[in-house]
Parts: structure tokens; C-alpha cells; sequence
């Protein structure tokens, strides 16, 4: 007799999953003449014939197996091509050394963020960081990733560093387990499952245990088990859960386009094959290749169902409050793009308020983000490199001196460009990313950081930091999601790479206690956070770049709630010196508080700070095509935020 059927139906979800008396497993095998389950519960029997699932009309096998319980360990026995054990692709986690599929409970952790709500998407601040290589050093000082990777947990000393810069989301690079030691989560092969290399051990759990609950305590949240973090899922989920608790949103950068680079005989890549060696054969994948592993069969519907599914997993049994999709270019480039649309719709419809972000630099960055009724593929923002590209040249400009020729015309355009998205749908904008300064990367493709950039010859000067915070006020002023990368908030100036055998890449948290310099841009970057969170119009604002004087260095721009006014008007000035009595428009007459200014941060808090004591009055005739005017005296290397006050 086969696998029981009992608590089978056409509504039975894939892979392994509890209910009453015992476990239901459903795997997809169109062309597989049998499959089996086995596990400990059946001394991992390879073809016993109570464990023999049942073939639906469409490939599906599937059957309910009595007493099996969450932490069981399995693996499908797939007769057929590739004959052999065989990964869930649907398993909820991993278990080293033999990478056996794990029965994972998901309502078994005890979520403490009922009262979170993700901020609109227009109002997030995003930090993109690497779990494997962004924080794992302990109570004294000690590195605890010599010859491991930073752990999900290790995150939890950061979390209430990264409340306290003000940023409202976190990107995490992808975080699916991928089979090489160290990784930046572009190769992963196991989607539905979090990198069991992320995962503390039981050994050292307890530690963990304590911070956890004292981060939970620390806001009035019941205290965590032992039981309730053992394992990747649950370890994940309580980190997702702690920065809900402490306001952070949490956005998982997803792979679809490909997977793999190792893929190893019991991967989903073998999973159901005629025979090996043709890759075109393969049920999941094409015999194209992309960074190394193979893009998948977009055409076949079982594959798009699957990476569906993986999204809405990951925002309903994670809490993950948004995704960001890789390359969405290739998937396009590969006949995608129906699967693009499907899945935009198919996460509105399970979770509305997620936010869905592109990666597209095919022709018209725009299709990504129009509604599929106009042919676009559905999601809410793209990536852009406007501001980041155009940040980049002039700082280069700038870096040559007081004398060199500054040509501001590329920042005029790129703030327009990314107005130019407009309502909800818009774009991400940045000054560095994960792919943009990766040490293996070879120019142009990899660019120095913003703070080498500024000053190649030292990135802790006053030329490094003042031009900094030019481009970063810059970044936090303009239209779009903002998005800064680990470290950048203080000035890091190395390349990254996912390797923790090298510390010449890691980010520099001891020099962060011990440099000045460091601290203080760390200042800037939460105060001028917090500035743009408490200023409607910088967030959701209308833009008008009325000002671009290459000559003295000066951009200026105005932004404003249309119908509603709460205007802002925004100088940057790339000056080494300061410029007194310096004319600009400003869109009505009347009184302008000054609300931020950088020049405060040069050895913060600054006794000499050059600006306006607050306020301006703006009465003079029309400038610059505004109504009004006034002299304003511009710090060198200075941002200004003037608000009007009435």
C-alpha cells in the first residue's frame, strides 16, 4: 500500500508540512516513475512501500505519513533519470553535515510584533547589509568570525545601533541556503530555506538567548526559549522579529532569475531529469547560463508557481515586510516577463502593504514599476543609479581641488530623472551598493567608496568628511527611496567582499569606538535621517531644481506637498570655501527656518559653524524663476535645509 491519503487535496501545500497525527508531504515530479520519503522516521528506507507517494494528474506526489514531528529530518527517494535522495525544494530548512530537509512548524515561534506596521513605502530609509560578514564581535572586543561566518543572531548587537541611526528598513542580501563556504547569496540553491551556515548551534545558544530577551525586555516583550530559536527558520524569524520590535522594517533581496553555481546531485537541479548532461532537460532550469548557475524555465508554470510561492513564504511565514528582485533584466531577457506580472499581483494579493522593489536597467526603467495593465511588470520602485552615477562624477570633479572645474548639470538632471518616477511608484537611489564596491569586481563595475572617494590620499580629512556629507545630504534630500550601504554611515572606506578569511574588508566597527571622525559623520548621517522623516516633502514632495551655478559650485532645489505647501528648499554647495551673502530664489517671501546644516558636524558639535543663525528672511525681487530671494551665507562643502515658517 502507498503513502496514506489522508489530509491530501488539491489545496495541500508543497513540501512538508504538520497536521493532526503526523506530517503531509507533496513534491513535484512530472517525469519521475516513483518517489518515496524517507527520513528518521524510517531509518531512511530508500523505496519502503507505506512511504510510496501518490501521482496526481499533473505530477504532483504526495501523502500523509503518521507521526512524523517538527524537527524530523527527510529527503524524497526519486526513481527516475537521476536516481537517488533527492531535497525538498520547498524545505523550510536545511541540517548540516548530511543537508537533509527539515519539518519545520511555522506557527511554533512566538511573534512579539502584533503592533508593527511597516512605514509606507515612501517614507523608508533603507540599510543594506551581509549577515555572513556585517557584525560578530563580542562583550570585549573579540571577533567571533575567525573561520566561520557572522550568524542571524549576531545581528541583534546592532539592532539597537541601527534603531538609533533612524534607518526605518533593512536590506538583507540574500540570505537562502547556498552551498559554498562564504557567499553573498547570489548563488543559493535551496530557496524556501535560510543559509544554515547563518545558524548558531545549540552549544551556543544560550548566549544568544540572553540578548535576545534582554533587547525583548528592554520593550516591555515577553522573554524567548531555548526551544523557540533552535534552528535557521526560527533564528531568522526572531531577528526579524527584534528589529519589528525596535521599527525597523525588514526587506529580503530574492533571487529569481537563477540559481545555483554548486549545485550538487540531491539539488533541486537533478531533482526530476531524463538523464544527466542536458541541461535543457532539466525540470526547473534552462541551459542558460547567469553569474555562474542556470536561469530558470520561466516558460513552464510549475516554475513560476514555485518562486511565487517562495515570496509569499517569505512574507507571510517570515514577517518580511517587502522583497527586492535581483536582475529582474535577465528574468525579462529569458521570456520572464509574464512571470514578473504574476508575481507582482500575486504578492499585492497576499500582502498588500509589501513593498516590491526591481532590479531593471533594460531600456525604460519605468516598465518595471507601470501597473501590468499598462504592459509594466507591477512593482512599486526600481533601482536607479541617477543620483548615484551623477554623485560620483562631481565628487571626482570636486577631489581635484579648489581650482578644478565642478560641472553640477549631471546632479540637476539625475534629481529630475528620479522626480520623474512620480506617485507611488519611484525609484531607489543610492550612493553605493553591494555590486558597486565589491572587491572582486573590476572597474567600471566596481568604484572606490564615497569617503576614498572624496579624498583618495586620506578619507578622514575635512575634504573627505565635508564632501561626504555633501553627496549623503544630497542622497537624503532627494526624491526617492534613499538607501546606504554597511559602514557607509561612518565613512568606511574599504571595498566588501562575503569572506571573513579577509579582514582588510571588513567593516571597521573598532575604528568606529576609537576615530573621531567617524563618529561625528555618524552623527550627521541620524540627524540629517531624521530630518528627512520628519519632513513631509522630502519624502513624498514635488521637485523644482531652480538653481545650478557650476561656477560657484552652488545646486540648490525646492520641494513641496502639492496643494498643501510645507515647502523645503535644499542648497549643496562643493565650495572649499564659504560663500557669504550668496543670492538664491526661494518660492515665497517670508520667514525660512534654517532646520539643518552640515557644517555643524565638522568636529560636532561645532562652536564656529558657518550659516544663518537659524533662520532667513526671504523679500527680494524674483531669482532664479522664484518669487522671492535672499543672501544666505553657504558653509564650504555645505547642505542646507531651509523649511518655511510663514
Amino acid at each position: 500500500m502507498p503513502a496514506d491519503q489522508t489530509h491530501i487535496s488539491p489545496a495541500t501545500p508543497m513540501g512538508a508540512n504538520s497536521v493532526a497525527g503526523g506530517c503531509t508531504f507533496r513534491v513535484w515530479a512530472p517525469r519521475a516513475d516513483e518517489v518515496f520519503v524517507s527520513g528518521s522516521f524510517n531509518e531512511w528506507q530508500e523505496r519502503s512501500e507505506p512511504h510510496r507517494l501518490v501521482r496526481d494528474p499533473v505530477g504532483t506526489w504526495s501523502g500523509f505519513v503518521s507521526g512524523v514531528t517538527p524537527g524530523d529530518e527527510y529527503k524524497f527517494f526519486v526513481v527516475g533519470g537521476t536516481t537517488g535522495f533527492k531535497r525538498d525544494p520547498y524545505a523550510r530548512e536545511i541540517a548540516a553535515p548530511a543537508l537533509n530537509c527539515v519539518v519545520c512548524e511555522p506557527s511554533e515561534y512566538p511573534w512579539h510584533d502584533a503592533g508593527f506596521k511597516a512605514p509606507p513605502a515612501e517614507e523608508l530609509v533603507i540599510y543594506q547589509f551581509h549577515i555572513g560578514v556585517f557584525f560578530a564581535v563580542d562583550a570585549v572586543g573579540h571577533d567571533r568570525r575567525q573561520g566561520r561566518v557572522a550568524k542571524f543572531l549576531d545581528v541583534l548587537d546592532r539592532v539597537e545601533y541601527l534603531a538609533a541611526l533612524g534607518i526605518n528598513a533593512v536590506q538583507l542580501l540574500p540570505i537562502a541556503e547556498f552551498p559554498t563556504k562564504f557567499s553573498q547569496g547570489y548563488n543559493g540553491v535551496d530557496l524556501f530555506s535560510p543559509e544554515y551556515e547563518y545558524a548558531v548551534e545549540q552549544q551556543e545558544l544560550s548566549a544568544y538567548l540572553a540578548r535576545a530577551n534582554r533587547l525583548l525586555a528592554a520593550r516591555g516583550m515577553d522573554a524567548v526559549g531555548l526551544s523557540d530559536i533552535a534552528g535557521a527558520s526560527k533564528q531568522l524569524k526572531l531577528l526579524v522579529d527584534v528589529l519589528h520590535v525596535y521599527g525597523v522594517a525588514v526587506l529580503l533581496d530574492v533571487v529569481y532569475n537563477h540559481a545555483g553555481g554548486d549545485f550538487g546531485e540531491e539539488s533541486i537541479y537533478f531533482l526530476d531529469r531524463m538523464r544527466p548532461g542536458n541541461q535543457n532537460d532539466s525540470l526547473y532550469f534552462t541551459d542558460n547560463g547567469w553569474a555562474g548557475g542556470l536561469i530558470f524555465a520561466f516558460w513552464n508554470s510549475g516554475v513560476r508557481q514555485f518562486l511565487i510561492d517562495n515570496a509569499v513564504t517569505l512574507l507571510g511565514e517570515y514577517h518580511a515586510d517587502g522583497l527586492r528582485y535581483d536582475e529582474v533584466t535577465v528574468i525579462d531577457q529569458h521570456g520572464g516577463w509574464l512571470f514578473c506580472q504574476q508575481l507582482a499581483e500575486a504578492v499585492r494579493h497576499a500582502r498588500p502593504a509589501a513593498v516590491q522593489i526591481a532590479e531593471y536597467w533594460s531600456g525604460d526603467q519605468q516598465y518595471a514599476v507601470r501597473p501590468v495593465s499598462q504592459g509594466g511588470a507591477g512593482f512599486d520602485y526600481a533601482w536607479s543609479h541617477a543620483i548615484c552615477y551623477a554623485a560620483r562624477g562631481v565628487l571626482a570633479q570636486a577631489a581635484g581641488g579648489a581650482s578644478a572645474f565642478v560641472d553640477l548639470s549631471p546632479i540637476r538632471d539625475a534629481l529630475r530623472q528620479a522626480a520623474d518616477f512620480g506617485g507611488r511608484a519611484g525609484s531607489v537611489q543610492m550612493l553605493e551598493n553591494h555590486d558597486l564596491i565589491l572587491s572582486s569586481h573590476d572597474w567600471p563595475d566596481r568604484q572606490p567608496r564615497i569617503a576614498a572617494l572624496a579624498d583618495s590620499s586620506n578619507p578622514r580629512s575635512w575634504y573627505a568628511q565635508s564632501r561626504s556629507r555633501a553627496a549623503t545630504g544630497l542622497l537624503l534630500t532627494a526624491p526617492g527611496i534613499p538607501m546606504l550601504f554597511m559602514g557607509e554611515e561612518f565613512l568606511e572606506e574599504k571595498f566588501w567582499n562575503d569572506s571573513n578569511d579577509d579582514p582588510n574588508h571588513r567593516i571597521a566597527w573598532d575604528r568606529l569606538v576609537a576615530e573621531v571622525p567617524m563618529q561625528d559623520f555618524r552623527q550627521f548621517v541620524a540627524d540629517m535621517i531624521g530630518v528627512r522623516r520628519r519632513t513631509p516633502a522630502l519624502n513624498y514632495g514635488a521637485l523644482n531644481v531652480f538653481h545650478c551655478d557650476n561656477f560657484a559650485r552652488v545646486i540648490a532645489f525646492h520641494r513641496w506637498i502639492e496643494n498643501r505647501g510645507m515647502d523645503v528648499v535644499v542648497v549643496v554647495s562643493l565650495s572649499e570655501f564659504a560663500n557669504r551673502n550668496y543670492a538664491i530664489g526661494f518660492p515665497r517671501a517670508g520667514a525660512w527656518h534654517e532646520i539643518f546644516n552640515s557644517d555643524w558636524y565638522d568636529n560636532w558639535p561645532n562652536p564656529n559653524t558657518v550659516g544663518n543663525f537659524g533662520d532667513v528672511t526671504a523679500g527680494g525681487p524674483p531669482l532664479d524663476g522664484l518669487p522671492s530671494s535672499t543672501t544666505v551665507t553657504l558653509p564650504a562643502n555645505g547642505v542646507l535645509v531651509f523649511a518655511f515658517a510663514g
